[in-house]
């Protein structure tokens, strides 16, 4: 079955960075895209990255193009958020997803538990 296990969150001051991991078991992980969402409290989870199979397309959410960066490492199972230049409304939890058909593409529906950020001064 699916697994995901996201790390890499905490506490950190606006204008800081995170860098989360999301490392998965249970299927073929280089043929699948992967993707990042997020979800605060009292809104919609939303996406917020995603990459190709084998990192060659990546998409993001205009909230936060030119301030994260996604990749992923097939041999590690494992796909990074770098954040950069965070700010107070990227506060959320965040969680990783398989995708379809590809990136961009819709969320499988198979969930981690998620790693909270949370940015305050």
């Amino acid at each position: 079955q699916l697994q995901f296990v996201e790390s890499g969150g905490g506490l950190v001051q606006p204008g800081g960075s995170l860098r989360l991991s999301c490392t998965a078991s249970g299927f073929t992980f280089d043929g699948v895209a992967i993707g990042w969402f997020r979800q605060a409290p009292g809104k919609e989870r939303e996406g917020v990255s995603c990459i190709s199979n084998r990192g060659l397309r990546t998409n993001y959410a205009d909230s936060v193009k030119g301030r994260f960066t996604i990749s992923r490492d097939n041999a590690k199972n494992t796909v990074y958020l770098q954040m950069n230049s965070l700010k107070p409304e990227d506060t959320a939890n965040y969680y990783c997803a398989t995708l379809r058909p590809g990136c961009p593409g819709g969320p499988t529906g198979s969930w981690g538990q998620g790693t909270q950020v949370t940015v305050s001064s």
